[in-house]
């Protein structure tokens, strides 16, 4: 057909040109691609109203929601500050976060969750360990020092492993995590018959003089009996019979006229044989008594717990009524300490956490908790994990986030936890003295030089107690902050003999203690804030209630139509209450 114009549309707004133009076919972009601009911007509006605003708000808060969670879950938890260098060994700066699966063991696809106190943070990370398997597949060998039946292949726990706790950007400090528990019995049942093997020391006695003399500046106090420097330096050379200073030296026995004394009642209770104890102090009245929970019958039964208090705390739990004649609050026997050495009560509590196998003659394990603490797991099990599983006989954390002594040294300068001068005086001696370095990958497989001392799990042998005796001499020498002379007093003696010390990681500490304020907080911390609801709005008023929007965009401003009818709504809602 000729003298017809074929309109074109060449332009964005939708002109048409009129002239002798061949016909051109131009082909529409599906509506279904929106590839017009114009068409996208019709397209949101069209999902609007078909679902309506409220839904797409849901919507685009459920993909947001969806995201961040799939964000957290590649997050990999870092754990703390810990170096590259000392992260890169991840066979020793990892060990027990999980256990690898031995040759020729076949690992079961029946699995189950075997982890103690599993917190909110890891709730949705359950740990897993193996069923135990058939007692035809247990193997047994009788390690160096312990004369009982050690399952190593095919023990329910070497498959346990869990994944990294969540990141949670509100929690970024130290958590706990899960630890693969033996049940109860099994974990008395693998409780070894005889003592461990002491590694050259066999025989350990103690320095008994009843009227020390201070013969050097800082050397100690009476109820240390000062040893001299040359005795100090000496101590550290393990022979099969040694007779070093370890407190009460000025008695034969302790706790009877030696300084931190006993009652004659509570004299013949400590010399009692016991398997295992449990044993926590608080002088000056410095915590709350914490209860220990999830006990077993058994432990119950047959561990006794023991609290050491001094005059000062014995007066207030008598005047709150928390303590009675019968001297037990709870689970815990209380022991009054009369005749405390230091003026100082932290220092005073070292006494019991560190000589607890001189309080204590007749006793096998112990387990030291500090006062602010809460125990939430069987102690069976807890031995079981730390000392029987690994053929250890000392176990204590390591520190969160330092391992160092140096940095833990100005830590504790500036959180004003001692003199400062006292420390820099401490620091330089273990220097220039002791031959002190910072902590490197030279020093693997020990893992940290600073310990997290809340927590000392441990068997009462003559390597062991001539351990704590020197750590306990440090602390009387120097400041009464333990984790600065841990470190020295553990190489020198590892130097000499062939033993080592589990420290294990403090998230795993985490696991069986629940750690309290102290007293002096708790009174200086703010009442709880009370929540009051306010009372609901009358039935009627003169006034018609109108809600207040948030103030919207332009683009999100509603007709007056739309308005008006919500307002005449509102007045016809309360005309009809």
């Amino acid at each position: 057909m000729t003298g017809v114009s074929l309109g074109v549309r060449t332009g964005s707004y939708g002109s048409l040109q009129n002239g002798n133009v061949l016909p051109i076919l131009v082909r529409r972009p599906s509506k279904a691609l929106l590839h017009n601009p114009r068409e996208k911007e019709r397209g949101f509006p069209f999902i609007c109203r078909l679902l309506g605003r409220g839904k797409v708000a849901m919507l685009l808060m459920l993909g947001l929601g969806l995201c961040l969670f799939v964000f957290g879950c590649f997050t990999v938890y870092k754990g703390g500050n810990i170096t590259s260098e000392i992260e890169d060994t991840r066979s020793y700066a990892i060990t027990r976060y999980g256990i690898l699966r031995p040759r020729g063991v076949v690992e079961d696809k029946t699995q189950y969750s075997n982890s103690s106190r599993m917190t909110s943070l890891t709730s949705r990370h359950r740990s897993t360990a193996r069923p135990p398997p058939a007692p035809h597949s247990l193997s047994s060998s009788k390690s160096k020092g312990k004369k009982g039946h050690f399952p190593i292949w095919g023990h329910q726990c070497d498959h346990f492993a869990f994944p990294p706790p969540p990141a949670d950007r509100r929690r970024t400090g130290p958590r706990p995590c899960p630890v693969c528990y033996l049940p109860v019995e099994q974990a008395i049942a693998s409780m070894p018959s005889s003592p461990s093997e002491s590694p050259i020391l066999r025989t350990l006695t103690y320095v008994h003089d009843k009227n020390p003399i201070e013969r050097e500046p800082h050397g100690g106090s009476d109820f240390g009996g000062y040893p001299s420097l040359e005795e100090r330096d000496a101590a550290f050379d393990i022979k099969e019979t040694m007779s070093v200073h370890c407190g009460f030296v000025k008695g034969s026995r302790p706790g009877y006229r030696t300084g931190f004394d006993f009652d004659e009642a509570d004299l013949l209770e400590l010399d009692q044989y016991h398997d295992v104890i449990v044993a926590s102090a608080i002088f000056g009245n410095y915590d709350v008594i914490q209860q220990p929970r999830n006990i077993s019958s058994e432990a119950k039964k047959n561990i006794p717990f023991y609290m050491f208090i001094d005059e000062e705390t014995e007066m207030f739990m008598k005047n709150a009524s928390i303590l009675s004649s019968s001297m037990r609050v709870g689970l815990w026997r209380i022991i009054v300490v009369h005749n405390v050495p230091y003026a100082d009560a932290r220092r005073n509590g070292k006494v019991p956490k560190l000589l607890l196998h001189r309080i204590f003659p007749n006793v096998r394990y112990s387990i030291w908790i500090d006062g602010k603490l809460e125990l939430v797991v069987d102690p069976y099990q807890i031995l079981e994990r730390f000392l029987w599983r690994s053929n250890a006989t000392f176990a204590i954390s390591r520190h969160y986030r330092r391992f160092d002594v140096f940095v833990e040294a100005e830590a504790n300068k500036a959180a004003g936890k001692y003199e400062n001068a006292s420390i820099d005086d401490q620091i330089q001696f273990y220097k220039y003295h002791d031959g002190l370095t910072h902590y490197s990958r030279n020093k693997l497989p020990i893992t940290s030089d600073v310990p997290e001392g809340c927590v000392i799990i441990r068997e009462h042998i003559p390597i062991t107690n001539l351990f704590t005796c020197l750590w306990f001499n440090e602390v009387d020498r120097f400041t009464s902050r333990d984790q600065l002379s841990f470190s020295t007093v553990r190489d020198k003696i590892m130097a000499k003999a062939d033993w080592s010390i589990n420290m294990f990681m403090d998230c795993e500490r985490r696991n069986f203690v629940i750690q309290a304020y102290h007293r002096d907080v708790l009174e200086h911390m703010p009442p709880p804030v009370v929540v009051t609801r306010r009372p609901g709005p009358p039935a009627y008023t003169n006034r018609p209630h109108m809600r207040n929007h948030p103030r919207r965009g332009r683009g999100d401003k509603r007709s007056g139509s739309k308005r008006r009818h919500r307002v005449v709504g509102s007045v016809m809602n309360h005309i009809l209450i």
